[in-house]
């Protein structure tokens, strides 16, 4: 069974940093796209970024968060990790971890591209 744990959120103040984290269970990761949403309140969950399967050379992100955020990832850990910077006030939100299209070289962008997703985890940027 796949699964997939978020660690990380809290509370920051406007112009700081956190590191998200998500372990997976499972052989299957590395063969997997990775990918992050958030779905701040009163709002549709969105794409935020997303890493290819394999070595991770592939890497997009929501133009939104371009510049302060990088996601990368850890085959041997199973953990794929979301590093953000300057955070803003409006990056308040559930921060969702999801996996799918195996050995796709596609960038996923679309929620339904992928299969697993974990709990999410809160990320409250204060002003």
């Amino acid at each position: 069974q796949v699964q997939l744990v978020e660690s990380g959120g809290g509370l920051v103040q406007a112009g700081g940093s956190l590191e998200l984290s998500c372990s997976a269970s499972g052989q299957w990761f590395r063969f997997y796209t990775m990918g992050w949403f958030r779905r701040a309140p009163e709002k549709e969950r969105e794409f935020v970024a997303t890493i290819g399967w394999g070595d991770g050379r592939t890497s997009y992100y929501a133009d939104s968060v371009k510049g302060r955020f990088t996601i990368s990832r850890d085959n041997a850990k199973k953990t794929v990790h979301l590093q953000m910077n300057n955070l803003k006030p409006e990056d308040t939100a559930v921060y969702f971890c999801a996996a799918g299209a195996p050995y796709s070289d596609s960038v996923r962008k679309m929620e339904y591209e992928y299969n697993y997703w974990g709990q999410g985890t809160q990320v409250t940027v204060s002003s």
